[in-house]
């Protein structure tokens, strides 16, 4: 006899699947019922939760990116912190880039809102990690804060996001290196 899910347990192997049903199935072909399948629950269990299919897309992105956030590197220098968070999210995580991307390409035809504003940087903690980031790199004297925008903050992630998508395959070290020390490190400093 299995044990019954409750709380955040329940929560979690619900998201797990949802997440499962859309690497498998793609959004198009995403349903509520299929999740309530996958996760061995009942409609009310679900709906509960999330009313609608949309709310649990966006929940389970949140989920998904939340748990797969690298940890902070610390290194004593910006550009190696860089690198290294570059570097796993290049190699370990190219997977689950392309596989949401591709997957939510038809969220944006059928919904006409941009895969990205399902990547909310505060609901999943990108925020607050990358500015912790910065703002040791700032207590170092490495940057000068006035020039670290928010778009200047994610430019080398957004770059690593684009060579993931053109590729598919983990970036290059040499790629990663260029982008932080010819594009990223001359804005802030």
């Amino acid at each position: 006899m299995t044990q019954r899910r409750r709380g955040a347990a329940l929560e979690k192997a619900l998201l797990d699947a949802a997440w499962e049903e859309l690497t498998d199935n793609g959004y198009a072909r995403f349903t509520m019922d299929a999740v309530v399948k996958r996760a061995g629950t009942s409609p009310p269990v679900l709906y509960r939760r999330w009313s609608d299919r949309d709310e649990l897309i966006r929940a389970t992105i949140v989920h998904i990116l939340t748990e797969s956030r690298p940890a902070v590197p610390d290194t004593g220098s910006l550009r190696e912190d860089v690198l290294t968070l570059m570097r796993e999210i290049g190699t370990a995580h190219v997977q689950l880039v392309t596989v949401m991307y591709a997957h939510l390409a038809s969220y944006y035809r059928e919904t006409g809102r941009s895969p990205s504003n399902l990547f909310d940087p505060v609901a999943t903690g990108r925020k607050a990690a990358l500015d912790t980031l910065f703002d040791r790199s700032v207590d170092r004297g490495e940057i000068k804060p006035e020039l670290l925008t928010e778009r200047i903050k994610t430019l080398p992630f957004v770059l690593l996001r684009h060579e993931i998508l053109s590729t598919f395959a983990p970036v290059p070290d040499h790629v990663l290196e260029e982008i932080v020390d010819t594009i990223f490190l001359p804005l802030v400093r």
